[in-house]
């Protein structure tokens, strides 16, 4: 696989990934995985959540195809694929677990458009504390949050904290984690 090849498919896998966590997330998270993520919709007790487990749930996939691409002949597609896996990985470790949950202790208020409405997308999926109800499931796009609040709205409130305002909530940016 040429250079060129191999860098397309690693930047292709690394935004296709968005789908992936996005799907994994609302039907897997939020349905028969809830065990698991409940512990991130709670405040957290200690350095480490149940949730932190996905990481390494998710990393085996990664693992298996750089592996196998190294060692097991499955070929240099298979090492370009693992790559993108593991970067959207460390790009979503970077973005949802330091900057919107400052779990490292850093909390730095968001300054870019963008980054804003990462961040406040992310507070409404948290401002429901159940498996229902929740909005916004993806981490590197995300809707409006008007259009998130109208449709928590839309649902009557379904799951939402009797302590979270919703709107305030979401203005926030990166206060409240």
């Amino acid at each position: 696989m040429s250079f060129a090849a191999g860098l397309l498919l690693f930047v292709a896998t690394v935004l296709a990934m968005e789908a992936v966590a996005y799907g994994a997330h609302r039907w897997l998270m939020h349905g028969p995985g809830w065990a698991l993520h409940r512990s991130h919709h709670e405040p957290r007790t200690g350095p480490f959540e149940a949730n932190d487990w996905y990481g390494a749930i998710f990393a085996v996939p990664s693992v298996l195809l750089i592996w196998g691409g190294l060692n097991g002949g499955w070929g240099d597609w298979a090492i370009a694929f693992g790559a993108g896996v593991s970067a959207y990985g460390a790009i979503y470790f970077g973005f949802h677990d330091l900057v919107v949950h400052g779990r490292l202790g850093h909390r730095r208020p968001p300054r870019s458009a963008y980054m804003k409405r990462i961040v406040q997308a992310h507070r409404l999926h948290h401002a429901v504390d159940t498996r229902e109800g929740a909005v916004s499931f993806g981490f590197l796009w995300a809707p409006r949050p008007e259009a998130l609040k109208a449709e928590i709205k839309r649902r009557g409130h379904v799951g939402v904290r009797a302590s979270a305002s919703v709107g305030a909530k979401a203005d926030a940016g990166a206060d409240a984690g």
